[in-house]
């Protein structure tokens, strides 16, 4: 069940970052690496 539930979050949040990546200004590849630092952020202070 939150295996199922944690797939669901992540593709519906990749979704809305590559949505949001269209429409923010400035280098894609640099607000991909600041979102993945920050999940990473988020991801250990989680644990």
């Amino acid at each position: 069940m939150t295996y199922r539930t944690t797939v669901g979050w992540s593709l519906i949040t990749s979704g809305l970052v590559t949505l949001l990546l269209a429409y923010l200004p400035g280098e894609s590849w640099m607000w991909g690496i600041g979102l993945l630092v920050l999940g990473i952020v988020v991801f250990v202070v989680r644990r």
